[in-house]
């Protein structure tokens, strides 16, 4: 069987515009949260965010791509700037007919097309709309292929180009295709991964009447509570990060740092609900043991949980129960943490972000914390690492997603063991 590892990391987040900058923020337990500044958010039941400071042209953009791309897709290529760059990958020299492209998204290019829907309506006075007032680049925000296609044509990617777009599952969806064509032979190198630019008058609307997102608009920073009794929903996030999957033997014959490889992917549906979940959280426990069985992993064998940890009751609870069912006993026994704590919920972006937390916990040896936890809630019993992060060695570490029409995926990613065993 035809492994995948992971040889590049990039980020783009709140509080962490590269992969560097993005550790320091959720290994500190300090969050990134604050009131809304990318436009008025009075009159908005949730005023608050977890927005990146990011600039294109620092990242590496030109002025063309950033007047052409929505901001998800410039997120995307920055990230995939760093991941190729820290894979140490000349693209010019690789087989690009190898090279695939994997990138989820959950809503797309919602901020050029709100901004051109206002410019062509007026502020929506007007019914019938002139198109000639629209962005010559509108229909690439409609169309969400834009994003593979844009990372893409940065690389010369000529392998199999794809977006996934599975609810707040996409990111993990994502990566966890790029790692299916190379176990196919589909590819030999995938930039794997996901972004999400959410925070736009448009998206805070649609989390409004059902309340999902926090309220607490005078304290934004504590406002993302996972895990805590006194949770009252996400704060809404924005962010990407991007992946490099190689075959594993091509990997180490070129002499590449291997963080880790994915050991194994799953997902499934629960048929129930657009965005209601079972409690007993079975079909998340279905994914994490068929995850598990790829990657002959045991309970035991996992020493890091990073948690879809949204801070809905729902989530929290439904989450708890589905690593009971599928860990048992062991489940009291592994760090747990969410870092939307600190930086929000990108929506479909977040899983890659979580991905990418991963690799580095795996790397660098440390459990990022889950901040803002204060009170423990009754039916949220296990150890959420709260608020300080835990220096641990981590061999694997499952990552969880649970999306909106009743996607439900688990992915873990591992030391290999040739690494374990010379204690790389």
């Amino acid at each position: 069987m035809r492994r995948s590892a992971v040889t590049g990391v990039g980020v783009v987040a709140p509080g962490g515009v590269n992969r560097e900058a993005f550790w320091d923020r959720i290994t500190s337990g300090k969050t990134a949260t604050r009131k809304i500044t990318f436009f008025d958010p009075e009159g908005f039941r949730s005023q608050i965010a977890a927005e990146a400071d990011f600039d294109p042209t620092e990242a590496g953009l030109d002025d063309q791509e950033v007047n052409r791309m929505d901001r998800y897709v410039q997120f995307a290529v920055a990230a995939a700037i760093e991941a190729v760059n820290d894979a140490g990958l000349d693209v010019e020299q690789v087989d690009r007919e190898r090279m695939a492209v994997t990138l989820g998204s959950a809503v797309g290019g919602t901020m050029v097309l709100e901004r051109d829907y206002v410019v062509v309506s007026n502020h929506g006075q007007k019914w019938l709309v002139d198109h000639e007032y629209a962005s010559p680049f509108l229909y690439q925000a409609l169309v969400p292929s834009t994003l593979a296609s844009e990372v893409a044509l940065r690389f010369g990617a000529q392998g199999p180009s794809v977006v996934v777009s599975t609810g707040c599952t996409s990111g993990i969806d994502g990566i966890g295709y790029g790692h299916q064509l190379i176990q196919d032979g589909e590819a030999d190198i995938v930039i794997a991964g996901a972004s999400e630019t959410g925070i736009s008058p448009i998206s805070m609307a649609c989390f409004d009447p059902i309340k999902a997102t926090s309220r607490r608009n005078d304290d934004a920073e504590h406002a993302s509570r996972p895990f805590d009794r006194d949770r009252d929903g996400f704060v809404m996030g924005e962010g990407s990060a991007v992946l490099i999957l190689e075959e594993f033997e091509a990997a180490q014959a070129r002499g590449a740092h291997i963080y880790c490889e994915v050991a194994g992917y799953a997902n499934r549906g629960n048929a129930y609900h657009m965005t209601g979940l079972r409690p007993d959280g079975a079909e998340m426990a279905e994914a994490i043991l068929d995850a598990m069985s790829q990657g002959g992993i045991e309970p035991e064998d996992i020493d890091y949980i990073n948690a879809h940890g949204s801070g809905t009751k729902q989530n929290d609870r439904h989450e708890t129960a589905a690593y009971k069912r599928a860990l048992g006993d062991q489940a009291y026994k592994i760090p747990i943490s969410s870092i939307k704590s600190m930086i929000g919920h990108s929506l479909g972006g977040i899983g890659a972000v979580e991905m990418a937390a991963c690799a580095l916990a795996i790397d660098r040896g440390v459990v990022p914390p889950t901040a803002n936890w204060e009170n423990p809630d009754p039916e949220c019993d296990l150890d959420y690492t709260p608020n300080e992060a835990k220096r641990k060695q981590v061999d694997a570490a499952l990552s969880t997603g649970s999306g909106f029409g009743g996607f439900q995926s688990a992915m873990i990613l591992a030391r290999p063991k040739e690494l374990q065993e010379v204690g790389i």
